[in-house]
């Protein structure tokens, strides 16, 4: 007809387009307009339709758009099937902005938007995370008329398990199982995963079984979901069942072995790792790059670096090429060992064979090094690092902070702290926690105070960790009114104090000799169902054995014991060190007995306090005895030894020895399952 000059009519052309598109033709179809546009046919809107859906099926939405505009500019009347086709385009590119402009110039027109139009323009905002938006345009759907589909449900729901709102995904999924929709698998696998996610992998499993009562195969991508649930919520026999049922239906891949990998590998499970390894190999799947991954870093964490380096040498004779992962793994295992010059061999071996480190990768150098105490180093190679084009986050700083920290060099940790603010980075909560241990530690109370108000300032909270520092710190100083102070600040807050916040504060109490304070925190730990270990008792009884008060300590100490908790050799030395002080020297040489039945050796200081006891009452030969025996067991004499034999050094600060009555040595004796009749 060309040929003939004859001009095809229009509809004509059209149909041969319908037709070469339908059969994907898609550069047939492009010849024959372009054709057409050389002997001046423009076509007309559904031609204009027709190549756009040409465009979208080869996933050219730029081109579809470009199109649209330029048969606008054209003047070609446009319909709403066309703009339909244009909002799709938009949605894929993706242009949201143009599609709700699209979606205004359509009502402007008085077309109402299409089913499908909606469903695709939702999902699309579902997709770039305004769920707002796409509520929104659901309402506007229902009022127009249109029956809420099962595909723009199940977008929604997968929009609410974004933002973390489970309630409201599984409000709306029993909403349209009333009004007769059935969830597919996509709807459940949706919900599945949400669940999983939200920490809700109780109802996730109710779900998964739902969906077999249905008649709805589940595939891998469901099971996967639920054994990483599982694992995440520390349910290992259910992740292991529901793993032993795939593995048996066959559906279990190469990516559901590495869940497991996953999980015993950042344990360090090196026996469960290579027996599933085994497992996974004589099932016919072929490990991947992330499961000689996973095998590495289960060996890196087990602290068994050389078999992580057969792993390593295994994955390459299998024609699998490391990763930055790989590499970052062994250099991370590596500066675990302490070994630090391996992890660089390693870090230079990663960038000669031209792998590009991640952030991850430049994170562990910084961490590494400073872990090993060369933090140092760690300032000029983050310089080298950002030249690489390395973006330090607040993470890196705050690794370089805790190193220099580890090291008792506040002043270059605070160099840091300016460096990170003079280089746009925001302190966050682990920046000022790790400084405000510092400086307690460092005994500067002053500049730790100075760090939790600025926190306050920018309006950043401390946790319990930066509080229980500063606690102790105050404590250490005796001042235990600011203590008190930060301890009902961290309940105002919202915060739980745990052991140690009330093991500094009990222990402050006691070295301001205010046990009664002490004893009231005691009662309190216990009412709020906080662990009180064995520090918290042998710190309360050394108090009321220091005050003489016997039948109190006594009681601690049978609390103790009927709660399991076994006295060390820190709680034995408080015990007799009371005991010798008091005079009760024959139930001090039966603590030392039973110390003797459970095969543990005294100490230089049990020794003393039994010396300094038998001197104080004139049994001279019996307290040279005891040096013998210490010398024997191998134990070295100290100071306080020779100050007692030499220098008769055995009165501590003018205790009185007769404060004891016959009624308070019994009660002890008692509590302590010792026969009060053997007292003289």
């Amino acid at each position: 007809m060309i040929e003939r000059n004859v001009v095809p009519w229009v509809p004509f052309t059209n149909i041969l387009l319908t037709a070469l598109v339908r059969r994907n033709l898609m550069d047939k179809a492009r010849e024959l307009y372009e054709k057409m546009v050389s002997i001046g046919v423009a076509g007309d809107c559904f031609t204009v339709y027709l190549m756009m859906r040409a465009f979208l099926k080869e996933e050219k939405p730029l081109e579809a758009e470009k199109f649209f505009r330029e048969a606008k500019a054209q003047g070609i009347e446009l319909d709403a099937a066309v703009y339909s086709i244009a909002i799709q385009a938009a949605c894929r590119k993706p242009d949201l902005n143009m599609a709700g402009e699209l979606l205004g110039e359509m009502k402007d027109r008085g077309w109402v938007p299409s089913e499908g139009t909606f469903t695709i323009v939702t999902g699309a905002f579902v997709k770039q995370g305004n769920l707002a938006e796409a509520l929104r345009l659901k309402d506007e759907m229902l009022s127009s008329g249109k029956q809420l589909n099962l595909v723009v449900a199940t977008s929604l729901m997968k929009g609410y398990c974004k933002q973390g709102d489970i309630d409201q995904a599984l409000n709306l999924y029993n909403k349209i199982k009333e009004d007769g929709l059935a969830p597919n698998q996509v709807t459940y696998a949706v919900l599945i995963e949400g669940c999983c996610k939200n920490q809700n992998v109780k109802k996730a499993y109710e779900l998964y079984e739902e969906m077999k009562i249905m008649d709805i195969q589940p595939t891998v991508f469901n099971v996967n979901s639920l054994i990483r649930g599982f694992l995440e919520a520390s349910s290992l026999n259910e992740a292991s069942n529901l793993f032993d049922e795939a593995v048996e239906s066959g559906i279990a891949n190469v990516f559901t072995y590495n869940i497991f990998l996953n999980h015993f590998s950042k344990d360090g499970k090196v026996k469960e790792a290579c027996s599933l390894w085994q497992r996974m190999v004589a099932n016919g799947q072929v490990p991947s790059n992330v499961s000689y991954n996973n095998m590495i870093l289960v060996y890196c964490r087990a602290g068994n670096m050389d078999m992580a380096h057969t792993v390593f040498s295994k994955m390459l004779e299998q024609g699998l090429k490391p990763n930055a992962i790989t590499y970052s793994t062994l250099i991370d295992g590596h500066f675990r060992k302490g070994d630090a010059e391996r992890a660089l061999d390693i870090f230079d071996e990663m960038i000669g064979v031209h792998i590009v480190p991640s952030d991850y990768t430049f994170n562990i150098m910084i961490n590494g090094l400073s872990r090993v105490g060369r933090t140092s180093e760690t300032r000029d190679m983050l310089k080298v690092f950002v030249e690489g084009g390395f973006v330090a986050t607040c993470m890196t700083y705050n690794s370089i902070i805790n190193g220099y920290v580890k090291e008792g060099a506040m002043n270059s940790a605070m160099g840091v702290y300016k460096e990170m603010h003079e280089n746009g980075i925001s302190p966050n909560v682990v920046t000022y926690t790790t400084l405000v241990n510092g400086f307690c530690k460092s005994n500067n109370m002053d500049l730790a105070l100075k760090m939790h108000h600025e926190m306050k300032r920018k309006g950043l909270q401390l946790d319990v960790t930066a509080f229980s520092a500063l606690i102790e710190g105050f404590c250490k100083k005796q001042d235990m009114v600011r203590a008190c102070e930060l301890f009902s600040e961290l309940q105002q807050v919202g915060l739980s104090p745990n052991e140690f916040v009330y093991n500094s504060l009990i222990r402050g109490f006691r070295n301001v000799n205010n046990m009664e304070a002490a004893n009231d925190l005691h009662k309190k730990m216990i009412k709020e169902g906080v662990p009180c270990d064995i520090q918290v008792y042998t710190t309360l009884m050394d108090g009321f054995l220091r005050e003489s008060k016997l039948h109190l300590a006594s009681n601690l100490y049978s609390e103790m014991l009927s709660k399991g908790i076994v006295p060390d050799m820190v709680t034995y030395t408080v015990l007799l060190n009371g005991l010798c002080s008091k005079g009760h020297l024959e139930n001090a040489y039966k603590v030392l007995e039973e110390m003797d039945r459970k095969g543990i050796t005294p100490n230089v200081l049990i020794y003393n306090a039994l010396i300094a006891g038998n001197f104080r009452y004139g049994n001279l030969e019996e307290a040279l005895r005891l040096h013998n025996e210490m010398l024997d067991r191998g134990l070295v004499p100290d100071d306080a030894t020779y100050d007692v034999l030499v220098n008769g050094k055995v009165k501590a600060k003018g205790e009185d020895l007769s404060g004891v009555s016959s009624k308070e040595e019994a009660t002890w004796c008692g509590g302590f399952g010792l026969s009060g009749d053997a007292i003289v």
